[in-house]
Formats: structure tokens, sequence, C-alpha cells
């Protein structure tokens, strides 16, 4: 299964932001899912192969950006937003990653500009 590149991921226990960044992004005519914890979200980046992921990092059942490197290895085309309100530090990533950081509150935007310097 490829990538389809309409198609974003959004992992985040929180509920508020992530239907507020699914509600802006489907307006823009991306796709996009929701998952609220890890093991959720690894089901539905198998199934979907989104081209861009959300990722919070303090889930319910971990630490997101611990999981960002296999990501990058399993999905190299796939880009990441870290995201978390906690004055993040970058996590480790092989050479060939794809990402950003940034701080909650999310802007919007951020999110257009983010998305027209490294996606177009």
């Amino acid at each position: 299964m490829t990538q389809v590149y309409n198609k974003v991921l959004i992992i985040d226990d929180e509920v508020d932001l992530s239907l507020l960044l699914k509600s802006y992004l489907t307006k823009k005519g991306y796709d996009t899912e929701i998952k609220h914890n890890i093991s959720e979200g690894l089901i539905a980046l198998k199934e979907s192969q989104p081209a861009i992921l959300f990722l919070d990092n303090n889930l319910p059942d971990g630490f997101g950006w611990e999981i960002a490197p296999q990501l990058v290895n399993d999905y190299p085309e796939m880009f990441i937003f870290f995201i978390s309100a906690f004055h993040p530090t970058r996590p480790a990533m092989p050479v060939n990653s794809r990402f950003v950081l940034i701080e909650k509150p999310v802007s919007m935007a951020e999110i257009d500009r983010i998305f027209a310097e490294h996606l177009n």
C-alpha cells in the first residue's frame, strides 16, 4: 500500500485540539482521521498510510515521540508534526526524517506556513 497524499492522521489525546485540527484540515481538502492513543494510532497508520502525521508526545499509553524513529523507518515519505505543550526537546531522529516540532497551542497560521514551506 502506498501513501495517500491527502491523508492526515492525528494522534493526540486532547479531544478539542484534535477536532479543531481535523475540522481545519478537512476544509482544506485533507482526509483527516483522529486517534487518541499510540496503539490505535499505529493500527490507523498501517491501514491508511497517511502522508502527514500529527503526533503528540504525552499519550495515555506512552510517549508518542519514542516511536517516531521507527515510524520514519516504516513510513519514510511521511511528514511528522511533533506537537507538545511541554516546551519539548526534539527527539533524536534518523537523517532522512521529514518533521517539524510545534508547541501547543497550535496556530492554524503556523500549520499553513509549514504546509506551504515543506509540503507543496
